[in-house]
């Protein structure tokens, strides 16, 4: 099943990506040269994988009537969130921006981490 595949293998590049924006703020909060657009647009395009992995669960279960296993879906769904609560904090974070954004690509991280380990226990 292809869409199974590409929802399988696309979970490092989410996983790999949000991390790496989250590294990456975390550095620009230390190193001010690292604070520059292409972090905000790295930061957009990681945080919009989740989006991306998640509508292709939801296309498994709903087209392919795909079975997976509990609190998998959970995480991609807290992942969702994770990402609209950073987002809503971005204004009264702002003088800890990159913390807020640092921190947060590596908890979406994490939460893919654990999203894969718990699709595999199947």
């Amino acid at each position: 099943m292809a869409v199974r595949d590409i929802h399988a293998n696309f979970a490092w590049f989410v996983i790999i990506g949000n991390g790496l924006a989250g590294a990456w703020a975390l550095t620009a909060n230390w190193l001010p040269q690292m604070r520059t657009r292409a972090l905000w647009w790295f930061v957009a395009i990681a945080e919009f994988t989740v989006f991306i992995q998640v509508t292709l669960g939801v296309i498994l279960v709903n087209k392919y009537k795909f079975r997976f296993p509990k609190f998998h879906a959970f995480y991609g769904f807290v992942a969702i969130i994770a990402i609209a609560i950073i987002y809503s904090y971005r204004v009264q974070m702002k003088h800890r921006l990159y913390l807020l954004y640092g921190f947060g690509g590596l908890f979406i991280a994490g939460l893919g981490i654990r999203a894969m380990l718990v699709g595999q226990a199947r």
